[in-house]
Formats: C-alpha cells, structure tokens, sequence
C-alpha cells in the first residue's frame, strides 16, 4: 500500500515539503497524550532476544534511526513509538542555521538512495537542549552534533563544545559529527591531529555539564582511506570514547542508475549504493578494535537480513534512515519483527552470541 502511495503521490512531491509534513504530523502524535507510549506498545520491538545492553543503556531492539530526520528533536518521541530501539537527533549546531539554499535533497528511486546537501540546517543546540529538557520516558535519544557553518576551523573545538555543555545533560549519548560532505572543511576535522584535540575538549565538556557519564562517540565517513579508519579507531581507544558510528554518506557515485542530471547533484549520497562500503569499513573497525568499542554501523541497511549481516559483522547497534523513506512508517517494526524470526532460525539464542 505505501509502494503504491509512494509512486503515485509521494514522489510527485518534492522530496523536502513531504519530510517537513512528515515531522508536522509526526509533531501532532507526538502531542496526544499518551500517544507515543501506545505506539510504543503496538509497534516496538518485544522479543527479549532483540535487547541490546550498551552505552550503559537497555535498547529494546537493535535498530535505531540515523541522524538527519528529526533535526531539532520535535519528533522523538513518536519515532521512538514507530518501532526504533533508538532516535538520533540532529545534526545540532552551536548557533541557528538556514543550511544551503533549495532545492538540496533529492531522491534517486531507481538506485534507492537519496542525495542530501541540506547543510546542517537546524535551530541551534539551545533550542533543541530547551526541547529535550521535557523528556519523558520511553525513547533512547541520542545527540548529534556539528561545526556552524559560520564558524571558522581553527574555532571548531569551540562551537562543539558550547553544543556539548547544553546538551551533554538532557542525551542518553552524545556524537561528534565530523563527516558530513555539506559543510566546507567539516572533513578535513577526520585527521587525527584535528580530531585528538577536539574530541578531548567534548569530552571534557560532557563531563563539566552533566551529572553522570554521557557516552562519547564519533561518527566518520565511507571515503575515509582504509589507513586513515585505522587511525581513526586507534584514537577512539586512546581517548576512552565508547564508540564509533560508521558511516555518514558518500561523495562517491560510482556505479548509479537514475538519471545523469540527479546523479550530478551535489551532496551525501545515502542509500543501498553505501552498503558495500559501509559494510567493509565495519568489519575493518571491528577487527581494529574487538570488543573495546561500541560499533553503531549505518549506510545502506535496507532489510531485516542487512541488520543481521551488520551484527554478525561486529556491530552493536544498526542505523537507518532512507530505507524508511522507501519502505514507509511501518518499516522499522517490520524489520525488527522480521529480525527476531532471523534470530529465532539460527545458531544463536541472543544478538550478543550471534556479533562478530
């Protein structure tokens, strides 16, 4: 029914004015009381054999959405009731943005990807540390959070800190963004001798602004050299963070079948075409780093089937965000349903036996 929806509707309507209405009528759930909760009860994941313990945290199931759609934490609540063991919010930055100009997403059907150039457009990480004050219960949130255009580079570490002090006490975990194509420079923060100092001072300043320990992860890009993930691995062990989350969207466009003019677009390319790429760059921080770190693996994960290959690979927890796009509302519940039948037909009684 949403495949037949989507093609006679939904893809004549410009991709940006169907997510703004999606988060407007998400925003209306999610201000019924007792909405989310219910939604929670229909459509979260049940299976005891799903729960996954890290970051300090009990996650009812092992699939959670990617940052990039709920961008100023107005929607959690009802996405975590649509069958997400957990919501990342943002990209958040340090001051208010309007990100690039229109048009700067696009969808590419034929390849089920989407081309994003959005440019971290978002309220600033004040408003959104105002939103998640008035959590309640119920969804794990975790917290992205980026560079402000505006702010130059050799002032990085200051713009993610002030993002990090607000936020670092209302998140069940923090992320530092430094992958995203779609602001200038942002990338060039991946190296080690940017990215030692600067997640050092997010750390210090999680640390400053809230009661407890708030996990610290980072989160890299698919065209990263293989030498460079190495690099990047061996710093997250040096640093004590508890994780990795890998990867953010490609440049790359080898290889795509919708129309050359989409193709050209600028942007993160997102989607099925990341999946191989994402894939490898897992398995390769895995056999870096074991065990010692938490691995969050997201790029391409399209099925109950992708999600299990990811864990069976090395990873913790499994992010998806345009495989909703194609596969509707429903699709995260389906596809943790469809991922405790997996579990139930194996080897393996739990996800921990059946990682790496």
């Amino acid at each position: 029914m949403y495949r037949l929806l989507f093609s006679t509707v939904i893809s004549r309507v410009p991709a940006e004015a169907v997510h703004h209405l999606t988060l407007r009528g998400l925003r209306l759930v999610q201000a019924v009381p007792g909405a989310p909760a219910l939604l929670r009860r229909a459509l979260a994941p049940r299976d005891p054999a799903l729960a996954v313990r890290a970051l300090g945290l009990e996650f009812p199931g092992p699939l959670g959405l990617a940052a990039g759609f709920d961008k100023d934490a107005v929607a959690y609540e009802a996405l975590g009731g649509f069958g997400f063991g957990h919501v990342e919010i943002g990209t958040v930055t340090g001051r208010a943005q309007p990100g690039n100009p229109r048009p700067r997403l696009f969808r590419l059907p034929r390849d089920r990807a989407i081309i994003n150039r959005m440019g971290f457009n978002n309220e600033g990480s004040a408003a959104a540390a105002r939103r998640l004050r008035s959590r309640r219960p119920g969804t794990i949130v975790g917290v992205n959070i980026g560079k402000t255009k505006a702010v130059p580079e050799e002032d990085a570490a200051a713009d993610y800190v002030a993002s990090a002090e607000r936020l670092a006490p209302h998140a069940d975990y923090l992320v530092v963004n430094v992958s995203s194509p779609n602001t200038p420079g942002l990338r060039n923060l991946q190296a080690v001798e940017h990215l030692r100092p600067l997640l050092a001072a997010v750390r210090e300043a999680a640390d400053r602004a809230a009661p407890r320990r708030v996990p610290l992860l980072v989160k890299i890009a698919p065209d990263l050299a293989d030498d460079d993930v190495d690099a990047v691995a061996d710093l997250a062990l040096e640093l004590g963070l508890d994780g990795i989350i890998a990867t953010n969207t490609t440049i790359a466009r080898e290889g795509l079948a919708s129309d050359p003019e989409l193709v050209k677009e600028t942007g993160g390319l997102s989607g099925a075409p990341v999946k191989a790429r994402s894939l490898e760059v897992l398995r390769r921080l895995r056999a870096r780093t074991g065990d010692r770190l938490v691995l969050i693996s997201v790029g391409g994960v399209e099925s109950a089937d992708d999600v299990w290959e990811r864990i069976r690979a090395g990873a913790t927890l499994v992010q998806a965000y345009t495989a909703m796009i194609y596969g509707g509302p429903l699709w995260a519940a389906r596809t943790q349903r469809e991922l405790a039948r997996r579990l139930r037909g194996s080897a393996f009684r739990t996800l921990d036996d059946a990682r790496g």
